[in-house]
């Protein structure tokens, strides 16, 4: 059995940060441009770990938050998700270290959690 274990990279990036302000600023044809050099750089970023790649996610839509009370339409900081296979937390987290989502695109950060198993009975 593999000593390696899953973590959740969630995607995070806020409308209302600088970074993002700038890019929706931008000219079309500018912010288009440095659309595709990010979504090249993201390519080479799956390329490079393609081994370490459990599931490729994808980007998130609009939120509905489901509770005790209904549902009602949302909003929150998630943008996009990967499940990558890492032996630690520590080396999951490097996969991530100057990632397109925030180096050439406005995203905020991304989160690296442990999947944990669910608890026995």
């Amino acid at each position: 059995m593999s000593d390696q274990k899953l973590f959740l990279a969630v995607f995070l990036g806020s409308k209302d940060n600088p970074r993002s302000q700038a890019w929706w600023a931008l000219p079309e044809e500018t912010r288009h441009a440095r659309e595709r050099e990010g979504i090249a750089a993201w390519k080479a970023w799956v390329e490079k770990h393609r081994a370490d790649i459990v599931d490729f996610g994808g980007p998130l839509g609009k939120t509905k938050t489901v509770g005790e009370h209904g549902v009602k339409d949302t909003s929150n900081a998630l943008t996009g998700f990967t499940v990558v296979r890492s032996a630690s937390h520590e080396e999951a987290v490097k996969l991530f270290e100057g990632h397109p989502h925030f180096t050439i695109f406005p995203g905020d950060s991304i989160d690296v959690m442990p999947v944990l198993p669910i608890p026995a009975g």
